[in-house]
C-alpha cells in the first residue's frame, strides 16, 4: 500500500482509505462484528486512513472506529466530519457549536485530538465568512484537533 503526506499535515495516510459512512448503519441494518472485522482487514492490507462523520449511525461509525483503535498498535489516521448536526446555515457554525460537535467526536473515538476535521458539506456562503476559519484555527490552537478542511458535494454554486 503507497503512503502520501496529507495535504498541509506532517502526518502520512495511505492512499486508500476506509469510509465508514456505511458502518454507521445508516444504508440499512449492519453487524458491528463484521463492520470490524472489514476494519481489521483493511488495516491488515496496509490501509492507515478512516473517513468519518459524527453523523454517520449518529456516532455509531465513530464509535467503531474507537474500538479498532483499541484494538490495533499501527498509527491510523482518523478524519471526521461535523456540522450537519443542526440546521445548514452558517450562522449555526460558531465557536461554541463547532468545539460541541468536535468534543462529541474525540468521545465517540476515543481520542484527545482528532487527526482532521471537515466541516460537512457547509453551506456555500461558509467558504467566505472568515469568522468560520478562525473559528477551526481555535479548535487547533486549543489542542482540540490536529487539522481541518471541507469535506464538500460541489465545487461550486448552482
Amino acid at each position: 500500500m503507497r503512503s502520501r503526506r496529507l495535504g498541509k499535515t506532517d502526518r502520512t495516510a495511505s492512499e486508500i482509505g476506509f469510509g465508514a459512512w456505511a458502518i454507521g448503519g445508516g444504508w440499512g441494518e449492519t453487524a458491528d462484528d463484521e463492520s470490524l472485522a472489514a476494519m481489521h482487514a483493511a488495516v491488515d492490507a496496509g490501509v492507515t486512513f478512516f473517513d468519518t462523520a459524527d453523523v454517520y449511525g449518529d456516532g455509531r461509525s465513530e464509535r467503531l472506529i474507537a474500538q479498532l483503535l483499541r484494538e490495533r498498535d499501527e498509527e491510523l489516521f482518523v478524519a471526521t466530519k461535523f456540522g450537519r448536526r443542526g440546521p445548514l446555515d452558517v450562522a449555526q457554525y460558531t465557536y461554541d457549536n463547532l468545539r460541541g460537535w468536535l468534543e462529541r467526536s474525540r468521545e465517540n473515538l476515543g481520542v484527545d485530538a482528532v487527526d482532521l476535521v471537515q466541516l460537512h458539506c457547509p453551506p456555500w456562503e461558509t467558504y467566505y465568512t472568515p469568522a468560520v476559519f478562525d473559528a477551526c484555527d481555535r479548535l487547533v490552537d486549543d489542542g482540540l484537533v490536529r487539522a481541518y478542511g471541507v469535506s464538500v458535494e460541489r465545487s461550486r454554486r448552482r
